[in-house]
């Protein structure tokens, strides 16, 4: 497989582990990080807790809510899609304050403001 692209030089090369190695670049993964592990273990457990109710509280999760066949499980169930959104729009927003910015800043640094 061919690319147009040619191989970095050994300078190029340094820039970017000097980059990686920058106070701004570890500010950059600790915003990442400080969005990524707190939603994905707040998430797991909210579908961890979907799952084990389903299995071993039927009569809970069987409880009806409206009419004859909205029950807590159904609901349950739909709150899993919502709060999938809910997440990516909360990251959609969060990224554009917190981590874009960092990461603009080091490609500008990078690419010396080309684009």
């Amino acid at each position: 497989m061919s690319t147009d692209t040619p191989a970095p030089t050994s300078a190029e090369a340094e820039r970017y582990l000097a980059v990686q190695r920058s106070d701004e670049f570890a500010r950059l993964r600790r915003a990442l990080r400080g969005f990524v592990f707190p939603m994905t273990v707040a998430f797991f457990l909210w579908y961890a807790l979907y799952v084990i109710l389903s299995a071993y509280a039927r009569g809970f999760m069987g409880t009806k809510l409206f009419g004859s066949n909205i029950n807590v499980a159904l609901v349950f169930g739909l709150l899993q899609f919502v709060s999938t959104f809910l997440i990516a729009w909360y990251y959609s927003r969060y990224a554009d304050r917190k981590v874009d910015p960092l990461a603009d800043r080091i490609r500008d640094e990078i690419t010396g403001g080309e684009q």
